[in-house]
């Protein structure tokens, strides 16, 4: 007997159980019939049947297409069901600092329609709370009219602001109003979950603690109570981790301890030990403020861009030649001028990032002795140039520290890791509560279950 039978005492709580136990097992087959179900939830055959009724007048399940190979089966083939993937959308956004990214799916995870917003401006941080709030409130109407965009390329109900809030978007490679242009229906379909990535601690009811000079409150201003329907708020970088631990686990590699580095302009990081994601109080583990202290460095949580623009520009003011370098105006040199001057042997840039690189491996190397991480994965946009970085971080792992080292890898997720991240948090939440999500209580059961009719 399934767990999930055990316990239950009226036909309500049957019924839910049942409906429960099928829907799972739905979300985990591609297709079924009713005697896979049986073997897998532990159901009788005319509660599998009913069931299964009650789920397809809802719209959640669907008739399957017989399987194709093999002999033929002797009498009527076992009518087959499948997961309804298009009877509702799930949203996943990374709302960085400067630009705002969404992506559309399937019940099955599979992209409908992505979207990306350039901010700009910058929610201000600082003195200036009223400026600070005002440039917040853009920001939440920003990635308003961002989700109701995307969520209208993909089918989605719900309100339509075309006219676009706050910044320049464009239009990511998705198929143009998927569910009528890719057969897959799902116009009209609800937003079942949204699931948002901020560069911010973040407690287990999605909100941020009020600190770092208003920066966590401008990043998460109340997005969990603001944007519409059922809304998970997460720190960027733990889902980084998430995205980074299903591809790895996809690979076959061991993934149950494992730090995933965001590090644009800040560092931050997602922690993963013994197949766990780390929070702590307040959702700030991983939080890497400490590196002020330990480094000597007021300005320690850097990352890779940052540091990149700022250790270049005070070589160069103390004196140090870069013909590459010097001939850019500084308010307008960044990362991209510091690491293609490196590719191209500038002296001055390949120093850079040499430092660069020994600030990663002392972040690694603190990460591994503190939570005995294994891996230290640099996501996020940067990964795609960060190799040059990682090759001077892992010569200075055994200057820093002593064995066992962590293994440093670049990601290959790209931009969207966050994206993928969000993601993957939402389908686990599907998978464990369906019920949680999919309405079905509309259904009237014509034949409520009884004790007598189920397996144990």
């Amino acid at each position: 007997m399934r767990s999930a039978d055990r316990g239950v005492s009226s036909p309500q709580l049957m019924r839910r159980a049942n409906r429960q136990a099928l829907l799972q097992h739905a979300l985990g087959a591609e297709a079924f019939t009713a005697a896979d179900a049986m073997a897998a939830t532990g159901l009788t055959r005319a509660t599998v049947l009913g069931v299964c009724a009650e789920l397809e007048q809802a719209g959640w399940l669907e008739d399957a297409p017989a399987e194709r190979g093999g002999a033929a089966p002797r009498g009527r083939p076992a009518r087959r069901f499948a997961l309804r993937a298009q009877a509702g959308i799930l949203l996943a956004v990374d709302a960085g600092q400067h630009t705002l990214a969404a992506r559309a799916a399937d019940l099955r995870g599979r992209e409908l329609a992505a979207e990306r917003l350039v901010l700009e401006d910058a929610p201000l941080v600082g003195d200036d709370l009223e400026a600070g709030a005002a440039a917040a409130e853009r920001r939440l109407e920003a990635l308003r009219a961002l989700l109701d965009r995307v969520s209208a390329r993909a089918g989605a109900r719900g309100p339509v602001d075309a006219a676009g809030a706050g910044g320049s978007h464009d239009t990511a490679d998705a198929p143009a109003a998927a569910g009528v242009a890719d057969g897959r229906g799902t116009t009209g379909a609800p937003r079942l979950l949204t699931v948002v990535g901020v560069p911010a601690p973040v407690d287990a009811e999605g909100r941020s603690p009020s600190g770092d000079a208003g920066y966590w409150p401008a990043m998460n201003p109340g997005l969990v109570d603001a944007l519409d329907g059922p809304v998970l708020v997460e720190n960027d970088a733990n889902l980084a981790a998430l995205a980074e631990r299903a591809h790895l686990a996809c690979s076959g590699a061991d993934a149950d301890h494992l730090a995933a580095l965001l590090m644009g302009e800040r560092f931050g990081a997602g922690l993963v030990v013994d197949g766990r994601l780390l929070r702590g109080a307040d959702g700030g583990a991983g939080e890497m403020r400490f590196l002020e202290t330990v480094l000597g460095d007021p300005r320690g949580a850097d990352g890779v861009a940052a540091l990149a623009r700022r250790w270049a520009l005070e070589a160069l003011e103390a004196g140090e030649t870069s013909a590459a370098l010097s001939a850019l105006p500084a308010a307008e040199l960044d990362a991209k001028d510091v690491f293609a001057a490196a590719r191209d042997g500038d002296a001055l840039a390949g120093a850079v990032l040499e430092r660069i690189g020994d600030r990663l491996a002392r972040i690694a190397m603190i990460l591994s002795s503190l939570i005995a991480v294994d891996t230290v994965v640099v996501a996020g946009a940067i990964a795609e140039a960060i190799d040059p970085v990682l090759e001077h971080a892992r010569e200075a792992l055994p200057r820093i520290g002593t064995p066992p080292l962590p293994q440093l890898r670049a990601s290959s997720l790209g931009r969207d890791v966050v994206v993928r991240g969000a993601l993957e948090l939402a389908l686990t939440h599907l998978r464990e509560d369906p019920l949680a999500l999919l309405a079905t209580d509309p259904v009237q059961d014509p034949h409520p279950p009884t004790e007598g009719n189920r397996t144990s």
